[in-house]
């Protein structure tokens, strides 16, 4: 492929780049991925375990929840104790976060639908002048502020543009006080008034916009409606930072966030797995080779391209533009390396093969950081014979 292929659909919207501790979002940073804590953030070590894992597994921003005076009362020692950037929630109580950014948290998010006092924003905006820290104004469908009376034949705004009229109110008054390290969201279960919102909200402010679908679902869902409308922002060039927000483990949003990302050629955190969805010519049993060569080379944090395909008919074709591939027939297969077939080998050695191929890519690829070499990771490789334990795929239930 060339450059121009694996460009974003759109050119990035300019925005004013703002931090959060030492991570730029907008102006020319890359689009920044970022997850929430369900923890209970009075439980500072909980709290700061979890905050470890999100890191380990693609998080560059953190936020937590501050509901209450001890979730803002352990802020002080979660900030020491970890290097992640971090940004207080905050709902209902400006004086949270006060406290917030006294313990010297990294960022605020506040709700302009319940926090709608604007002398109380001001004072919280003062206090965020003096530390350097940035604001975004969160904007939730379910938490918008009241329709004001309307006359007997009017009828209400559209949410988007409510959405649209709440952040606008709040940024006034942040504008007015010479505040401009802002970011906005405008999130919302329903993909197409999301969508509509940050579409208007892109053409009237220069600020970085943070995007999700709020209360997604479930990871299965919540994963498809978050592409879908993260996706089609970013594919106009709308967006400056991300998070996926599901019905689980919040560990579990990191992987749909950057696979969206990936699926955009916009960044690349780890491998990207190529895989057929299998169909009745296959002769092997893909489903868990595949699985296998995913947590292998997701393991690693590489990013380079495998594909694993079932036969021989799309093999080469599709994995023409990975990195390495195989193209696995009945009792054989065949190792690729940009479409070039570089190995021919029995079917045990499907899985070792592959890996240890990809250790010299990635060993050429990136020659001045050192990983595990082949012999290293022998306790990752799982004998074909267990691996092609049960029916052979397109006659037994897909994962």
């Amino acid at each position: 492929m060339t450059v121009e292929e694996h460009r974003p659909l759109s050119p990035r919207r300019k925005s004013r780049p703002v931090h959060v501790g030492d991570v730029q979002v907008g102006g020319d940073a890359p689009v920044v991925v970022q997850t929430m804590t369900n923890t209970d953030t009075a439980d500072a070590q909980s709290t700061l375990n979890q905050i470890a894992q999100l890191a380990d597994n693609g998080a560059e921003i953190v936020r937590l929840a501050v509901p209450d005076k001890a979730a803002a009362a352990a802020l002080p020692e979660i900030v020491r104790a970890t290097t992640a950037p971090l940004i207080a929630d905050i709902h209902f109580d400006y004086r949270l976060a006060l406290a917030s950014i006294k313990a010297g948290i990294h960022g605020l998010r506040l709700n302009p639908g319940n926090i709608r006092d604007a002398d109380k924003v001001r004072e919280v905006v003062r206090a965020a002048q003096e530390r350097r820290i940035s604001i975004r104004i969160g904007v939730n469908e379910g938490s918008l502020p009241p329709i004001p009376t309307l006359a007997e034949d009017e009828l209400p705004p559209p949410k988007p543009r409510r959405m649209v009229d709440a952040a606008l109110w709040e940024i006034s008054i942040l504008e007015e006080m010479g505040f401009e390290d802002i970011k906005i969201s405008l999130k919302a279960f329903d993909v197409p008034a999301m969508v509509t919102a940050y579409r208007e909200i892109a053409q009237r402010v220069p600020y970085p916009l943070h995007l999700g679908v709020t209360e997604a679902g479930l990871p299965g869902a919540g994963s498809v409606r978050s592409a879908v409308g993260i996706g089609l922002l970013l594919a106009e060039g709308i967006g400056d930072t991300i998070r996926v927000s599901l019905a689980a483990d919040p560990a579990e949003e990191l992987p749909v966030a950057w696979n969206i990302l990936s699926s955009l050629n916009i960044r690349q955190r780890g491998a990207t797995i190529v895989a057929c969805p299998t169909c009745g010519r296959i002769e092997v049993d893909l489903i868990p080779l595949a699985n296998q060569i995913e947590a292998h080379f997701q393991k690693l944090g590489k990013p380079i391209t495998v594909a694993v395909m079932g036969c021989v008919v799309n093999g080469p074709g599709e994995s023409r533009d990975a990195d390495i591939g195989l193209a696995a027939g009945k009792g054989k297969g065949a190792i690729f390396r940009k479409g070039e077939v570089v190995r021919i080998v029995p079917e045990d050695q499907f899985l070792p093969a592959l890996i240890e191929e990809g250790q010299r890519v990635i060993a050429e690829k990136f020659p001045d950081e050192s990983g595990p070499s082949p012999a290293d990771d022998q306790d990752a490789i799982i004998p074909m014979t267990a691996v092609q334990q049960g029916s052979r795929p397109g006659r037994t239930a897909r994962r």
